[in-house]
């Protein structure tokens, strides 16, 4: 069985290699291709196309990068015929991956989706796109089974991946008895990191008996990192007794020791949540994306952990809202008050996501494909 995969960033290159890894344990003959990352490059696969090379966030910042979009697009369709695949296996980045899906469909190609494009925020137009050219869709929140249903589009719902993740991660981290710490986890991208690292650290100079951990990320190196931090000691804000570390690629690790979070909104603010830490969210892009999507996603709020719940259970502090002295206020709010009612939310949510072998399902979904032809 040969399955071509698709994602456009960290998070979908996690999430594929754990079915990858499901898939190799219980699969013979598979040959797997993919546009990824170091983790599906781990479990053995073929990469096509590194995401490092295709990761945009926000609207201007796509719209800058049309021509490599495009040509991307071009490289992909190609690569696809080539290798001839039997299944197209599509995580999240729907601005591209719709696109590939049209086209792999009209070449008889079958097609998954997992991770639903958030219609149910913005685009819902995009149904009818859905409904036609994905085979089968795998949407990871429980809400989303019955917006679908609303479309008449039936799709799977076998749990929260990030759940999965969570309750079966091995903490290694010590927490210091001295020091508490506080995290700071300004994302995954260039553009967010750029924008929202300065403003984290400027924060947190007046928290000097915390220690400080950077979530990085191995998309960019210790030096683009410690730029970020000799700025930060050349500014008026320095702290000398600030201790700062950077740790690469170890949420779950940093999580388990720390006492509060800053988080850029996204993925890393459910992760937060299910590791009982809490955490003010933080939002920060492009004047240009930003009242592009002010006026057209149709939300309450922006994380996700808010989102499941309906109600403001984390501060947000989005845009202009995101400045030095409001992220210090929320901080200090996180550390000095009772957390009882936050905790309970949390449970909520955990209660809410409980899944268990997420990833593993998924693999044997996908090797029903080729018994199914066997037996035709």
């Amino acid at each position: 069985m040969k399955i071509y995969i698709v994602t456009g960033e960290k998070s979908g290159d996690q999430h594929a290699a754990d079915i990858v890894r499901h898939l190799n344990r219980k699969g013979k003959n598979l040959k797997i291709r993919a546009w990824g990352g170091e983790k599906l490059k781990e479990q053995g696969v073929t990469l096509a196309k590194h995401i490092n090379e295709i990761s945009y966030m926000g609207f201007w910042e796509v719209f800058k990068n049309l021509f490599k979009i495009f040509n991307n697009l071009k490289f992909c369709k190609r690569d696809i015929l080539n290798f001839s695949p039997d299944l197209i296996f599509l995580v999240d980045y729907p601005g591209f991956n719709l696109k590939i899906a049209e086209f792999a469909s009209n070449n008889n190609i079958k097609v998954y989706y997992y991770i639903s494009p958030k219609i149910w925020a913005w685009k819902s137009s995009r149904i009818h796109i859905i409904k036609k050219y994905i085979d089968k869709m795998f949407v990871i929140f429980p809400f989303e089974k019955e917006f679908y249903k609303n479309y008449g589009f039936d799709v799977e719902y076998y749990g929260n991946p990030i759940y999965d993740s969570v309750i079966n991660n091995q903490y290694t981290l010590e927490p210091s008895p001295n020091l508490p710490v506080i995290s700071l986890f300004p994302g995954s991208r260039k553009q967010e990191i750029d924008k929202i690292l300065p403003l984290m650290l400027k924060a947190v100079s007046d928290f000097s008996k915390y220690q400080l951990i950077i979530s990085a990320t191995n998309s960019f190196s210790i030096d683009y990192y410690n730029k970020f931090i000799e700025n930060y000691k050349l500014s008026s804000n320095y702290n000398q007794t600030c201790n700062i570390d950077i740790l690469f690629d170890r949420p779950y690790d940093i999580l388990s020791i720390s006492k509060a979070a800053l988080v850029t909104s996204g993925t890393a603010t459910l992760e937060t949540a299910l590791m009982n830490v809490p955490q003010l969210v933080c939002y920060k892009t492009s004047l240009i994306s930003y009242f592009i999507a002010k006026y057209f996603i149709n939300i309450k709020y922006i994380s996700l952990v808010n989102i499941l719940l309906d109600k403001l259970v984390v501060d947000e502090l989005i845009q202009f809202d995101l400045t030095v002295e409001n992220i210090k206020k929320g901080l200090d709010k996180l550390i000095n008050e009772d957390n009882r009612v936050l905790s309970s939310d949390y449970n909520n949510l955990k209660n809410l996501l409980k899944s268990k072998g997420v990833a593993k399902k998924l693999a044997s979904e996908i090797l029903e494909i080729k018994a199914s032809q066997f037996f035709l």
